[in-house]
């Protein structure tokens, strides 16, 4: 019976007649309840046969030194790793039987390939782990099979997609192809190419099996001497909250015993936020249907290379001599009531929701219109906001690791994100930069948001397949958090000159939602996706150049402000911060803050204050030292969550208290800054009365703020922190003083070419927790003269020593061509890295990107390495002539931030 001819014309026919053999694998339910046992595409699963236990499968020890939840394969990964890395006494509980969640359904599929660096290192490493180490550790084959990917693009804008990934993966040595259509055909002769504009082909994709991946792993840890307990439910975590108010998991309960344990590791997928609640724990996940079919056998269909037509939204996985067929559709079922008894099980396919994949995998491979399907698999899957996994430490209790929500890749990253979170564990953090991945990257006001939650979620799963574009933004959730000048700075389409509409989220006309009509903001959105220059290119110069040229005001009210006090606030600072932050009250210096290998955990800038009585928000009550720290705001919760967990690890008795909600800040930067700013500031802004780096409460337009003389676009300016009620008219005086001078607002584009023009770095792009200020070229934030310790010293001090391996660098090409972060570096046609952030700087008209590069014979990146190489950078297969530049190419002598304008 045909694949096509039955599924789509009986699905969707008018009169609903009984369904054909090739559908009546089951019936159409909408239930979130479990259904009879369905046939998936493994030759074996790990569920227990006849006789199964009722009890553990052994017995509970008393304590661990780590207990992981769950035993699908995040959790058997990363008692793995844990084992492997020397913490052998660990125990792994499962409720059930290895696998028996949603690992045992899972399509297995391992993409080498991601647009990201970190993501490509952590499939690496499952696949060493996969298809090497466990073999060669325990004799057992895990199933890993080697069969190539096949990437389909319908148009250029995909391919260019898939080239930019080729183009990183050179980096990394992985070998990629891009094929023409008849390259393709020859490659894989079943599949339809005459609408093909080509495809990415990587030989060394393949697919995993689940139960023999989790047994070996399972086996390979208890071999060095971990305990892995089936058949026992976890009902409850104690928490403790020790003598300073912190909270700190004290143990495991079951049924069947109480295990002691300080750490306990969430890798309960599904059924993780449930766990979450057990210690008071914020899991921000959802359940929703994620299925596929597998079909009957198709002659000719042996040895070809896994599938993904990502315009079509369907993937086809190699079955031995059949196809598993699965997608992203727009209207995913969700799964609002997560039974705890749903084990080994499946739903009934909801063809409805399934059909919009079959159109688009018949159009792809013709012959699965004449072929039946075998089976169909509809199982459990957590969704995330951003569709990456959950990781790290949770901020509510100490000892709580999060390694869940992981969007139905579970089984490709989770070799190298169990390396991670072991890594994690025994050492307090990844090695790797896992910020993208680590919990605190989420407000604390959204983790528990269930609109949020559901609403970025879906978009998520919606748009898994969609073009990655470097300026994709989301249509969910919006308007959520509000700064003080949102009434004003809403975006102004410079066109038709009028204020943007931010619409609620019409879950793109799912679920019987109503679309949103004539929706500007949409449609501004959907003019910024593309690798060319974007249409409000001219927009974003037009910002940059008068901030260059005249004055433009930023509005930084996204910023974390906070305040650190108490007894032991100096000793803290001195700790915590590699500058010295101890000058006068009234200085504020520019730092960082590293973890115990050396990589900066962020950069800041910190002043110090007065003591006093309180005058919140713009001054903390003090009776000795007082620090306030302005932090980058998309990662104020990481920071303050790294400074709390510095703060009770090293017992100062200190207060850092969050002020972000109640103050606004808007930076007022240009040549023509200090006239517009005179104006309004009843103080005298000289050089000499108000240097640079230096900051002071004062009046504005009759309203108290504290003014700072900063610049993070490299010219003379100043940020004005301003107490919530009082933002609106200190903005509107600052904008009256300067509209003769042309004052215009500018948005964050602008401040990403700017800052990069002047070489300013941005924490998570240019300076990462892999990375240390050295390699950097902060080492000016480093108090490395004085004999103040601070946390990462000892590491920065041997690095120096050693020299350094990799250091970041300029680059520009003469040619105007758009880059924007991950393309490949070369030093003499040899690859040594690649781009981490790029952008055009409309001062000196040229494209800049920065990246880490490092030296392919291991030794010393030296400033006569760099000079004497000849660069280029390759961007979508496409090579460019580099220069290299050792200082910034803009205003290297940091004459203007001085005001020094010649």
């Amino acid at each position: 019976m045909g694949f096509l001819g039955s599924a789509v014309r009986r699905v969707f026919s008018a009169v609903r007649s009984p369904l054909s053999p090739l559908c009546r694998t089951s019936t159409r339910s909408y239930s979130s309840e479990p259904t009879k046992e369905k046939s998936v595409p493994y030759e074996k699963t790990l569920k227990q046969e006849d006789g199964a236990s009722s009890g553990p499968t052994k017995p509970l020890p008393r304590s661990a030194d780590a207990v992981v939840i769950g035993g699908g394969s995040l959790g058997c990964q990363t008692i793995y790793h844990l084992a492997k890395m020397g913490m052998t006494n660990v125990v792994l509980l499962e409720r059930d039987r290895l696998t028996a969640g949603t690992t045992w359904h899972t399509a297995g599929l391992l993409w080498q390939l991601r647009p990201s660096d970190v993501e490509v290192e952590l499939l690496a490493h499952t696949r060493n782990v996969i298809s090497k180490d466990l073999e060669e550790e325990t004799g057992l084959h895990t199933g890993w099979i080697q069969n190539g990917g096949l990437f389909i693009a319908s148009n250029k804008q995909r391919l260019d997609e898939y080239k930019r990934l080729m183009s990183l993966g050179k980096v990394y040595g992985i070998e990629s192809h891009v094929l023409s259509p008849a390259e393709t055909k020859d490659l894989y002769p079943l599949m339809n190419v005459d609408d093909l504009y080509g495809t990415l082909y990587v030989p060394k994709d393949g697919t995993m099996d689940p139960a023999g991946t989790c047994t070996t792993l399972t086996r390979a840890a208890t071999a060095r001497g971990a305990t892995v307990i089936e058949n026992c439910p976890v009902t409850g975590i104690q928490v403790r909250t020790d003598d300073i108010g912190v909270k700190r998991v004290k143990a495991v309960e079951t049924q069947h015993g109480t295990i002691e344990t300080p750490c306990v590791v969430n890798c309960a997928g599904v059924w993780a936020t449930k766990l979450g609640e057990m210690a008071g724990v914020k899991v921000p996940l959802i359940a929703m249907h994620h299925a596929y079919v597998v079909t009957e056998r198709i002659e000719g269909i042996q040895n070809m290379p896994n599938v993904r037509d990502h315009d079509a939204s369907v993937y086809l996985r190699l079955q031995g001599d059949a196809l598993s067929v699965g997608g992203y559709e727009r209207n995913p079922i969700f799964w609002d009531e997560v039974s705890d008894k749903f084990a080994f099980s499946l739903f009934d396919l909801d063809w409805d929701v399934f059909m919009q994949h079959i159109e688009g995998a018949v159009n792809r491979v013709p012959a699965l219109e004449q072929t039946g399907i075998k089976s169909t698999v509809c199982g459990p899957e957590s969704f995330t906001a951003d569709h990456k996994p959950l990781m790290g430490e949770a901020p509510e209790v100490r000892g709580f690791f999060l390694g869940c929500g992981f969007n139905s890749a579970g089984m490709m990253l989770g070799g190298g994100c169990g390396r991670e979170l072991a890594h994690w564990i025994i050492h307090g953090r990844p090695e790797k930069d896992m910020y993208g991945y680590d919990i605190r990257r989420f407000h604390n006001s959204l983790t528990d948001n269930k609109r949020w939650i559901r609403e970025r979620s879906h978009e998520s799963y919606a748009k898994n397949y969609s073009v990655v574009f470097p300026f994709d933004e989301p249509l969910a959730s919006r308007n959520m958090r509000k700064d003080p000048f949102h009434q004003v700075g809403q975006w102004l389409d410079r066109q038709c000159r009028q204020l943007i509409t931010v619409k609620d989220y019409d879950y793109y006309g799912a679920y019987d939602v109503k679309r949103n009509e004539k929706y500007k903001y949409d449609e501004l959105l959907g003019q910024e996706y593309t690798f060319d220059f974007p249409p409000h290119h001219d927009v974003i110069k037009n910002e940059c150049l008068s901030c260059r040229h005249s004055v433009a005001v930023f509005d930084m009210s996204y910023f974390g402000k906070f305040y650190l006090t108490g007894p032991d606030a100096k000793k803290a600072a001195d700790w915590l911060f590699t500058a010295d932050v101890n000058k006068k009250p009234g200085t504020t210096v520019y730092t960082c803050m590293l973890n115990k290998r050396g990589g900066s955990e962020a950069d800041l800038t910190v002043s110090r204050l007065e003591p006093g009585a309180a005058n919140l928000p713009l001054a903390p009550e003090s009776n000795g030292d007082a620090y306030y720290l302005a932090i980058g705001g998309g990662v104020a919760e990481h920071n303050w969550n790294h400074i709390r967990t510095v703060l009770q690890d090293q017992g100062f008795r200190c207060q850092l208290t969050d002020h972000s909600e109640d103050m606004g800040m808007i930076s007022i930067q240009g040549p023509k800054s200090r006239e517009v700013l005179q104006e309004v500031l009843d103080t005298d802004l000289s050089n000499e009365a108000f240097p640079f780096s230096s900051h002071k409460v004062v009046n504005a337009a009759g309203h108290q703020v504290r003014a700072m003389r900063l610049s993070f676009v490299g010219e003379l300016g100043w940020e004005l922190h301003i107490p919530k009620d009082s933002c609106l008219p200190v903005y509107r005086a600052v904008m009256a003083a300067g509209a003769k001078h042309g004052i215009i607002n500018s948005g964050y584009r602008a401040i990403d070419s700017l800052s990069i023009e002047k070489g300013y770095r941005h924490w998570h792009a240019d300076l990462r927790p892999d990375d240390t200020p050295l390699e950097a070229g902060l080492a000016f934030t480093c108090k490395l003269k004085s004999s103040i310790p601070f946390q990462g010293r000892d590491m920065l001090e041997k690095q120096k020593k050693e020299g350094l391996k990799r250091r970041i660098v300029c680059f520009t090409t003469d040619e105007k061509v758009p880059m924007f972060g991950l393309e490949a570096i070369y030093r003499n046609g040899v690859p040594v890295g690649h781009l981490r952030r790029a952008d055009y700087g409309f001062y000196i008209d040229k494209t800049i990107g920065y990246g880490y590069i490092r030296n392919p014979d291991g030794g010393v990146v030296s400033a006569d390495f760099i000079k004497s190489g000849e660069f280029t950078l390759e961007r979508m297969g496409v090579v460019y002539k580099a220069k290299a530049h050792l200082k910034s190419p803009f205003d290297p002598e940091n004459k203007r931030v001085k005001g020094i304008y010649d």
